[in-house]
């Protein structure tokens, strides 16, 4: 089973969150300071990551951001800052997913599950068919090769996380379709929306600014508003 790292200074809701996870078949490993949750994770093996945001000696945001900077494993904040704008700031750092103190444990495993069985999946595929220089999609010098998880502008690769791959794929699969958020959400997150849909935004925006670092501006990806977004193609 997968090895998570908690970075959470408050002892009791650490002490939850490990036994749960054990409970579970997971190893864990406890860091209550961000500087000791950095150690921990450049020992190696560290699968995902449950993040609080009110660490001791440093910022959870930047803990997150140091944090994906050099790996794309799972990081969930689980924090007590619930304000729209925290979880904005979290999900745009880089997080997976935003979990509000008081949680269900049930949940945070839901979620946390959802996210490595994704991560896995796109750790496994990128080994396969390595050689195979034919795009499953291609939308002008857009080329998405879905087997690789890889996607490409030109002759240059834009680095996505899982779900902002599953997202772009999952609207260049269905072309001129608006599709709402709370829709989005449930298909990408495999999740109920539960008034999460702030998400949906901050990783559209992201996979745009993504996408937007080759010139010139790539513009497919609209918002309909009122409605949500489509992957617009000329036909």
């Amino acid at each position: 089973m997968a090895h998570v790292l908690i970075i959470e200074d408050d002892s009791m809701i650490a002490a939850i969150e490990r036994d749960f996870l054990e409970a579970n078949g997971f190893e864990v490993s406890v860091a209550m300071t961000g500087k000791e949750g950095m150690k921990i994770f450049d020992g190696g093996a560290i699968e995902a990551v449950l993040l609080d945001v009110g660490l001791p000696d440093t910022d959870g945001f930047l803990l997150c951001r140091k944090l994906r900077d050099i790996s794309n494993v799972p990081i969930l904040f689980i924090t007590a800052r619930g304000s729209d704008d925290d979880k904005i700031k979290g999900l745009g750092l880089g997080a997976d997913d935003y979990i509000v103190k008081p949680f269900n444990p049930s949940e945070m495993m839901a979620r946390l599950k959802a996210h490595l069985e994704i991560h896995q999946r796109l750790l496994g595929v990128r080994l396969q068919d390595a050689d195979d220089n034919k795009p499953d999609i291609q939308v002008g010098d857009l080329r998405i090769f879905i087997k690789r998880h890889q996607v490409f502008r030109g002759k240059r690769e834009i680095n996505l996380t899982g779900k902002e791959f599953n997202l772009l794929l999952f609207l260049a699969r269905h072309p001129n379709q608006v599709f709402s958020k709370k829709y989005l959400f449930e298909m990408i997150w495999h999740l109920d929306a539960l008034g999460e849909l702030a998400t949906v935004t901050v990783h559209v925006n992201r996979l745009r600014d993504k996408l937007n670092e080759v010139e010139p501006e790539f513009s497919a990806i609209e918002t309909v508003w009122g409605n949500g977004y489509r992957f617009r193609v000329e036909e």
